[in-house]
């Protein structure tokens, strides 16, 4: 792999993250990550955080945008 290949490959890698960024900045504005169903407990210096609700909406958002472009 020359050093031109490995440049392509830095630059798809930082626009995949900043794509990523920008996602969850919009999910947060959205208020995924809050939805009820979603287990957050406190307990002293122990925090547990399992976003069951968020991880459903985002699955059936994910399927249903996948089905409609790969159908085409």
């Amino acid at each position: 792999m020359d050093v031109g290949q490995v440049g392509r490959v830095l630059l798809v890698v930082a626009g995949v993250a900043a794509a990523a960024g920008v996602l969850l900045m919009v999910a947060g504005a959205l208020g995924l990550g809050r939805l009820p169903g979603d287990i957050a407990v406190r307990r002293g210096g122990f925090r547990l955080y399992a976003p069951i609700a968020t991880c459903i909406v985002v699955s059936v958002v994910g399927t249903v945008v996948l089905n409609l472009f790969f159908r085409r």
